[in-house]
């Protein structure tokens, strides 16, 4: 499938000028962490603990929103602002955006694939990986342990260095920005990082609760159907209709605007090949009674 060549006409915009919204979603998030902190010896501790959980809920937004779209369509046409806006993402979500889109972009490659030959799989984060019996990992197993199974900073740039250099610097730059910055934080009022340690594993859980929903009862060997959709209104408008799941993954360079449409020109399609759909969010995945349940086993081994 070609990919969506950029607008040459908008300037600051690469491909659309709605990308202002997420454009500015990105320092509006760095703002308000640099907020809580600033504001910290002010608060109560209920206080604290609310900017704490909010802190967590908008690290898993983020990374299903605006740090993915980033990743699939970078939103200005001047790339210094790509970097920039790549370090503000990198600070607020305390992980390196370029290392993170690596990861991704590995995602897509295998779609949530089934383990191969080798006993390997070729997307990092598929829900077969830690399976068992041709089936997906339980829902839970994979939110709160899929954290841990994450390749080091190292390892992801040298993966990235042997076919992007500049890349990997980009990449070993911004983790060494989040090493410094919050080692700042740190001296600065140990308390703050200390509550929010526990909330900032909590946001990475709650994006491994959408992407469990993102991909349960997917086909991974049907290009068109390698996703579940959810077309619920506040949850696509709230994450820049990441509910067009299944008609991300078939065309992932789409713009985010243009996912309706995406829809319409694949309907028939997608009933052709069955694609998967859920009636609510995708964090509320198990609340939803509409579609069958999707057959679980966990392997033996070790995380």
């Amino acid at each position: 499938m070609a990919r969506e060549k950029p607008k040459a006409k908008l300037w600051l915009f690469r491909y659309s000028g709605w990308d202002a919204i997420p454009a500015a979603l990105v320092y509006i998030h760095l703002g308000l962490l640099l907020a809580l902190f600033l504001a910290w010896n002010h608060l109560t501790w209920p206080e604290r603990i609310l900017g704490a959980v909010a802190y967590g809920a908008a690290i898993g937004w983020s990374l299903d929103s605006v740090s993915h779209n980033f990743i699939h369509n970078p939103f200005f046409a001047w790339e210094p602002l790509n970097r920039l806006t790549s370090l503000a993402l990198t600070l607020s979500l305390g992980t390196p955006q370029t290392m993170y889109k690596y990861v991704h972009m590995r995602h897509h490659a295998g779609n949530s694939d089934r383990i191969g030959a080798d006993g390997t799989t070729i997307d990092p984060i598929s829900l077969y990986q830690y399976g068992a019996d041709g089936k997906v990992e339980p829902t839970w197993s994979y939110v709160f342990k899929q954290f841990f199974r994450d390749d080091g900073p190292f390892t992801v740039a040298a993966k990235i260095r042997a076919k992007r250099p500049k890349e990997a610097r980009q990449a070993l730059f911004e983790f060494w920005s989040i090493l410094a910055v919050y080692a700042v934080l740190l001296v600065l009022n140990w308390k703050f990082i200390l509550l929010m340690a526990p909330f900032y594993y909590l946001g990475h859980c709650f994006s491994f609760l959408i992407a469990w929903y993102e991909h349960a009862g997917a086909n991974p060997d049907e290009p068109a159907a390698t996703g579940v959709s959810t077309y619920e209104p506040v949850y696509n408008w709230v994450f820049l209709n990441n509910g067009y799941h299944a008609e991300h993954h078939h065309r992932p360079k789409v713009h985010w605007t243009r996912m309706k449409a995406l829809r319409q020109e694949t309907r028939e399609l997608q009933a052709q090949v069955g694609v998967r759909t859920i009636k609510v969010a995708h964090f509320l995945g198990f609340l939803d009674g509409s579609a069958a349940p999707v057959p679980t086993a966990k392997a033996s081994r070790a995380v």
